[in-house]
This record gives C-alpha cells, structure tokens and sequence, in this order.
C-alpha cells in the first residue's frame, strides 16, 4: 500500500513536469555546447591546421589542448550526462516514458560515443603531441603532425557525430515533457497572471 503523504498528486505532478522541463532545457543547452564543439575541430579548426605549416599546426594545438582543462570546459563536458541522467529521473518521475528514453539514451551516446573516446584517443594523441618538444624542424613536424591529425580527426568526427545524435535525443525528450508540462497546466486551477 502506499502511504498516500508520497503519491504522486496532480500539483506534485505539475511542480516535477515543470522542473523536468527546466532540467530537459539545461540538458539541451549542454549537449548542444558539446556538440558545437566537437562540431567546430571537425568543419574549421583542424582543417585550417591541415593547411598551416606544420610546425605553426603542432604548436597551435599544443596550445589549445593546454588550454582546454578549464573551469567552463570542464563542467560542461562531465556534467552534460549527469544532468541527462536526471532530466531521464524527473521524466521517469512524472510518468513521461518516451521522454526519459531519450534522455537516457542520449546520455548513453554521450558518455560512450564522446568521453570515452576523448578519454581513451584524444586526450593521449594529445599528451602524445604535448611531448613533441619545440622547436621541430620542418620534416619533424610534418611527421608528428601527420601522424596526430588523421586519428584525431576520425575520432573527433566519432564525438561530433555522437554528440549530435544525443542532442537530437535530448530535444525530442524535451518535446515530449513541454507537451506534458502544458496539458497538466491546462487541467490545473488557473492562477492569476502577474
């Protein structure tokens, strides 16, 4: 029997739709920052080092891998599952099965389509790259490039790809507890409008 104090009443129901949206938001913001990310090396960044002389290349990506580890970088990219993880929980909570589907595929995706890749092929290609000591004279870097930027591209592209996906996941979710939010608010009293 459950102790009628915890079941679910329809402003409950209403108070966790509406957080569920505000999460399903937050979600969506994240995994689309992580997506443009990942998306910008793919279509612009790497393919103007392609470009550059070699040397100019790794010295300018040592430089942005050292100065990736950030306290903005970071939140968003540990965090964007997290938060998918709990928008899939309020779904779940105000009964919106499709919704905490998607949620929690799309944190799935993120996690093993974009970390671990990050973590186990990107971030060593990078340290392998950080330890390229400078100056390189032009066949040195010509090799330690070409040897960095196809992989990490590919990889790069895997992240992209996957981010993408998940941020797709992320709005269909989104869409399923907007909808949920506003027919509970419709069957509610209607409170007076500041």
């Amino acid at each position: 029997m459950i102790d009628k104090e915890f079941a679910p009443n329809e402003n409950n129901l209403v108070n966790i739709a509406r957080i569920g949206t505000l999460l399903a938001l937050l979600s969506l913001i994240l995994t689309g920052a992580m997506f443009g990310f990942f998306f910008a090396w793919v279509c612009s960044t790497m393919w103007g080092l392609d470009t550059a002389d070699p040397k100019v290349a790794v010295a300018a990506m040592q430089a942005m891998n050292a100065s990736v580890r950030n306290w903005v970088f970071a939140p968003t990219f540990f965090g964007t599952p997290v938060l998918l993880i709990f928008t899939a929980l309020a779904a779940l909570r105000v009964r919106e099965r499709r919704a905490a589907i998607c949620f929690t595929l799309a944190g799935l995706l993120y996690v093993l389509g974009a970390m671990v890749p990050t973590i186990t092929v990107n971030v060593p290609l990078n340290e392998v790259l950080a330890s390229v000591g400078m100056p390189l004279d032009t066949a040195q870097a010509r090799e330690a490039w070409q040897d960095y930027s196809a992989p990490w591209q590919f990889w790069n592209t895997v992240r992209a790809v996957n981010s993408g996906i998940a941020l797709a996941l992320a709005g269909w979710g989104l869409s399923g507890l907007h909808q949920l939010s506003r027919q509970e608010s419709a069957t509610s009293p209607q409170r007076p409008e500041c």
